[in-house]
This record gives structure tokens, sequence and C-alpha cells, in this order.
């Protein structure tokens, strides 16, 4: 099942956040975030909130968009002149496409009137190979989606298996000669490490999706979440542990493969064919951006005020209908985290963390780091920490030492 919700402090009714996070919000960007929390299977990997229809009796999926919508006018109201246009907007989930594309289209359409979309906005919607089809993708496209994200995760069968996945990979090349006819940019999710998996399985997948000339690529190693089935698999000796030097392997095989075929990393698990097709609404997170998170167990983030939603869609339902607003509990991070979150997410990208943004101790690890080959000589003395590949693979241990104290 979904794992829990954070603890922190409780969210008022009304939803309504502090002066001091909405002071400035003209100098940042805003993005939406549409939770869609619906699948016609649960992966054994997965930990999302998400739901199957037999997890969720009594609640209807049709409901969804209207009280999305409800949220969105929710989320003017308490915004309030901090209201902007949306520079992104991404359906996640979930399988969004569950949804007929009519209904992705209207809840697409609420954020527009309620907020406007800025004139280039990056409008992403996730989307397994089995949920679409030519129409659909269509439909989306001319509602004003941008790009479409299909959860291609493997070509090998045996894996797909092992990962609960239900799309035949042969049908991947079809989904993406639909997205691209319909005129919208494509990005291919990839999963390395699963039980079982060789190097010659994954090399055969990334293959596979270079094939398809992506504009963007992610490539995420498996992680067991406990109270999933795979963890319990891996538990009772059913299937063997994600292999540590294996998936590192994978890595390099990937980064190689990708960089040949002229796409660039930008993030630790994510390529691109140039810097116009890297996730802007992805990159707005790392750079601590606001976003306005809707749905069941959605996270959002304004000025450095976070807060989540009730995870299970008939709660979220309920406090709606009842005027309430969603949110489970929020957090307000004081000086020390949000140092600690830009470490933590500037050094995952390309574009690096300045050294300036480093306490003492931190600026004194540089030069370790470098001798280790885990951060780049020559960005360093331009005053950026950039990770090299090996850097990229000890990315943890590398914000470690970067904030010890």
């Amino acid at each position: 099942m979904p794992s829990a919700l954070p603890i922190a402090d409780p969210a008022p009714a009304d939803g309504a956040l502090p002066a001091s996070a909405l002071a400035g919000s003209d100098s940042r960007d805003l993005g939406v975030y549409v939770h869609v929390p619906f699948c016609r299977v649960r992966c054994g990997y997965c930990d999302f909130n998400t739901y199957t229809a037999d997890e969720i009796r009594g609640v209807k999926q049709s409901d969804y968009p209207g009280q999305a919508l409800s949220e969105l006018g929710l989320a003017v109201g308490v915004l309030g002149t901090a209201a902007r246009p949306a520079r992104t907007v991404f359906f996640g989930g979930g399988t969004p496409t569950l949804l007929p594309a009519a209904q992705l289209a209207a809840v697409l359409g609420g954020i527009r009137d309620r907020f406007g979309l800025a004139p280039d906005a990056e409008v992403t919607t996730e989307a397994n190979p089995d949920s679409v089809d030519l129409a659909a993708l269509e439909e989306l496209a001319a509602a004003g989606f941008t790009r479409v994200s299909f959860g291609m995760q493997s070509a090998v069968p045996h894996v797909l298996a092992t990962l609960d996945r239900t799309h035949d990979p042969e049908r991947i090349p079809l989904v993406v000669e639909w997205a691209r006819a319909a005129g919208l940019q494509v990005s291919l999710d990839l999963i390395y490490g699963t039980p079982g998996e060789s190097l010659d399985d994954w090399a055969a997948s990334v293959d596979l999706a270079l094939a398809q000339r992506p504009d963007h690529l992610s490539a995420y190693a498996l992680i067991v979440e406990p109270g999933t089935r795979l963890h319990r698999d891996i538990a009772r000796g059913r299937v063997p542990e994600p292999d540590d030097d294996l998936q590192a392997d994978m890595y390099d095989l990937a980064d190689d493969r990708l960089t040949a075929a002229g796409m660039t990393w930008y993030e630790v698990s994510n390529w691109a064919t140039d810097a116009a097709h890297r996730s802007r609404h992805n990159l707005a997170y790392w750079t601590g951006q606001d976003w306005w998170g809707v749905g069941p167990g959605a996270h959002s983030h304004v000025g450095g005020v976070r807060w989540w939603n009730v995870k299970h869609p008939a709660a979220y339902a309920e406090r709606l209908a009842a005027g309430v607003s969603p949110a489970a509990g929020r957090e307000t991070l004081d000086d020390d985290a949000v140092r600690l979150e830009r470490i933590l997410l500037g050094t995952r990208i390309a574009d690096g963390l300045p050294i300036e943004a480093l306490e003492q101790n931190g600026r004194s690890a540089v030069a370790a780091l470098i001798a280790e080959g885990l951060v780049d000589g020559a960005d360093a003395i331009r005053g950026r920490i950039v990770l090299t590949r090996r850097g990229r693979l000890l990315a943890d241990a590398v914000v470690r030492r970067l904030t010890d104290d």
C-alpha cells in the first residue's frame, strides 16, 4: 500500500498561507501538479499513492475531474494576488490516461481558466503504453498538452513481468509514432536493477528506447520500498535483492549510450536532446520554485511552506464537498532546511551549485572531492559544484561531505 504521510503541523481548514510564503512570488515560477491516483494494476515495486478499482470501491473515477477543479478554485483563493500563470503543468499518478482524454482536457482547461497558462507553458502527462491510442493523444494535443512521458520501464518481457507491468514492449514504437503524429514531445521512463535483470537485458532496453529517438529519457535505479509486494518477495527469498554494483554498471552503460546518441544529462537520472527538451516542471522542483499539487496525496510548495493532501480519494472528495482544504499537514522550512535542500538538489543538476552556497566546512571539502574524482575541477574553478559521473553514482555521499558540520 502507499507509504504514510509525513508527520508535521496541522494545515488550516481554509488552506490559508502565511504572508511570508506569498511575499516575492512574482520572482518565482508557478507550476501545477495534478495527481491522478488510479491504476489498472498495482505494480509490485510501487508505493505511490495509487489505487486500483478493487481498492476504492464506491469511489467513481469519473468524479475526479470535478474534485480537481474544486481544489483549483481553492488554490486561487489561497494564493490571491500571488496567483499567476502556470509555466508548467504535469499530470502524474497513477495512470492519468486511465481517465478519458476529454476529462484530462477539462482539468487543464480549469487550470487555464483559473490561473492562466504562460505562452510557452510546458504541459505533460504520464501514460502507460497500453493506456492511449492515436485519437486520445491527438485530443490531448489539441487541448494544449505539449509532452507525453511513457512508462516504458523495460523492453524485456521477464523484467516487465517482475515489475508487474502489463504492456507489450513491442507497443513502444507504435505509441511513440502516435505521439509524434499528434505533435507531442516524447519522454521515455526506464527502470534498471530489477531482480533477474542482466546487463544485456538493460542494454536491450536502452537500445530500444534510443531507437525511438526520444526528446527526453529518465532512467531510475529500482528502489525496494518497504510494504510493497517486491519487498515481501525479497524478504521471503523469492527473488534476489538488487545488486548495487550491477546497478552502477547499468548507469554507466546508459550514460555511455545516451551520450553517444547525442543526449546530455541534466539531472542525475535524466537526459535530454538539448536544453529546450529538459523537463521544466521537474527543474522547478529541483530549483525551489512554487507549485500547487492537486489531488489525493499531492504535495505543494509555495515560498518555503510545503504541504500535502489527504491520501485516500474518498477523504479527498469529502473535504472538498464540505468546502474544506484537503491539506492533511504542512511544514515551514527554516533557514537550515532551505540550505540543506538547496545543496541536496543543486548538486543533482548539471548546472550545479554555487560554491558560495556552502558553509565553510563544505567549501573546505571541495578540494578532496575533486581529488577523489567526484566533483569536476574545471567547474569548481568557475565557482560551481558539478558532479562527475562517479560523483553522480555517489551523490548522497557527496552531499553528506558538503553538509558535514
